[in-house]
């Protein structure tokens, strides 16, 4: 399962690399157009917001995976080691119920209820509900990432003859 994860965490930092360049070159025609060429493209205003979305929402993913999310861990360095594992076992299986009810299951609701409306794109006439289908995909990463973290946390403690 680690060289899935691995497979997968590599391909993510991909793809955000590409967005992040794509979100560039995107906003740099948007002001090139708009202030040199006096015509402003409407459709790179929109990619750029699209491409935020994704970056923003795959992003997340990403960092929980990277253990570079904002995190308070001041209490739960005051807790001995054993108080430590279990508290992250619960965050993990937290996080994990945030990321399966909210992101996946009520995401793929919102993509089917998109899909269904036939919500279109004002400026490119994108289907909305793909734009949406960022938010269960990066529920489904979060939660794949949150199983590998709770793997860990009880081999830890199972080796260790401590839960």
């Amino acid at each position: 399962m680690s060289h899935l994860l691995h497979l997968i965490c590599q391909l993510l930092e991909k793809l955000l690399m590409f967005m992040m360049a794509a979100i560039v070159v995107t906003v740099s025609w948007q002001v090139f157009s708009r202030f040199a060429l006096r015509a402003p493209s409407s459709i790179t205003e929109e990619l750029a917001r699209f491409l935020l979305i994704w970056i923003g929402i795959l992003g997340a993913a990403y960092a929980y995976k990277t253990r570079a999310h904002l995190g308070l861990d001041l209490f739960l360095e005051k807790l001995n080691i054993q108080a430590q594992r279990k508290v992250r076992l619960l965050i993990e299986v937290l996080v994990m119920f945030f990321a399966l009810s909210i992101m996946v299951f009520g995401g793929i609701s919102l993509v089917s209820i998109t899909l269904e409306l036939n919500q279109i794109s004002a400026a490119m006439g994108w289907q909305m509900g793909w734009i949406y289908s960022v938010i269960p995909f990066s529920g489904a990463l979060i939660t794949l990432f949150c199983i590998n973290n709770i793997k860990q946390l009880l081999f830890q403690s199972v080796a260790k003859g401590e839960l």
